[in-house]
């Protein structure tokens, strides 16, 4: 559950004699060390009712009590859009973002995801009244966006995306004829010709790696869905335009398309295990303007 302003125990184990207070407090509460010293600095963490330096050395056995401050509310922008909730419960929630809609405000009060997510439902992460980013996605990719309510469950959904536990599928809409399915798995770093760029032509110990498979051909095109394997900056545009199958719309990696103005990619599903220890999978509708691209690239052209 969501730490309240209300005191809460923690109780020091036995194997943890030695430790210092600040180290034992950012790992039990799931927060950055300093935000552990801030607590012990601001008098809100207590031994034996008597506050205490943040380098004091635990004994094993103690109960330190932590009593956190109110959340910061965040500067609240007027044109962020209402989000749909795809699930919620008291550890996290995921939203359907729509295209063009950045994930983190561009500068303070600037729309952002997170901001419009803030409205559905209390959130306690790093002090703030705002939700934890577990993952992120481009600006006008649109789709499923999970987020955390407090330090805790962000720490659980960041440990589940780090040990491949979570599932992401994408929709994207390429151009060419890709084979009916197919895996990439290449180097990944950032373009040496242009470092606002990736690219998997450059030697580099990362990899990325992704799988595909043909959901519709269309005209010169094709409704392809990704499973990512990893969760690079850009990888699937990036992949799939150096495999010969640029996304359309991408006005970066990929093709112009008409009546496209972002890129054709969409976070259809996410299944991950929720903090609770619940399995959860959820899609996001296809949003209307790429049901629109792929309808029109079923029709005959007209003579």
């Amino acid at each position: 559950m969501i730490p309240q302003t209300a005191a809460e125990k923690l109780l020091v184990p036995g194997e943890d004699a030695g430790e210092r207070l600040d180290r034992f407090l950012a790992r039990a509460l799931s927060v950055q060390v300093e935000r552990a010293r801030a607590l012990v600095a601001q008098g809100r963490v207590r031994i034996r009712g008597r506050t205490c330096s943040p380098h004091r050395k635990l004994f094993g056995g103690e109960e330190v009590e932590v009593t956190r401050p109110a959340p910061r509310a965040a500067a609240a922008a007027a044109d962020e859009p209402a989000l749909a909730a795809l699930f919620d419960d008291p550890d996290c929630l995921v939203v359907d973002k729509p295209a063009g809609l950045p994930v983190e405000p561009a500068r303070p009060g600037a729309p952002s995801a997170v901001g419009a997510a803030s409205r559905l439902g209390r959130f306690d992460v790093a002090g703030r009244a705002l939700p934890g980013l577990a993952h992120r996605l481009d600006r006008d990719t649109s789709g499923c966006l999970l987020l955390a309510r407090h330090d805790r469950a962000l720490a659980a959904l960041k440990g589940a995306f780090e040990a491949g536990r979570v599932e992401k599928s994408y929709l994207a809409l390429v151009a060419g004829t890709p084979p009916d399915e197919g895996r990439l798995d290449t180097p990944y770093a950032r373009d040496p010709a242009d470092p606002r760029r990736f690219t998997g032509r450059v030697a580099s110990a990362r990899r990325a790696r992704l799988r595909y498979r043909v959901r519709e051909r269309l005209r010169g095109a094709a409704l392809v869905e990704v499973r990512l394997e990893t969760g690079r900056t850009h990888q699937i545009r990036v992949q799939l335009s150096e495999a010969g199958y640029p996304v359309l719309g991408d006005a970066v990696y990929g093709v112009a398309a008409p009546g496209l103005a972002r890129q054709a990619l969409h976070a259809w599903r996410l299944a991950f295990p929720a903090p609770s220890g619940a399995a959860v999978a959820v899609e996001a509708p296809v949003p209307a303007d790429l049901a629109r691209a792929v309808a029109a690239l079923r029709e005959e052209p007209r003579g």
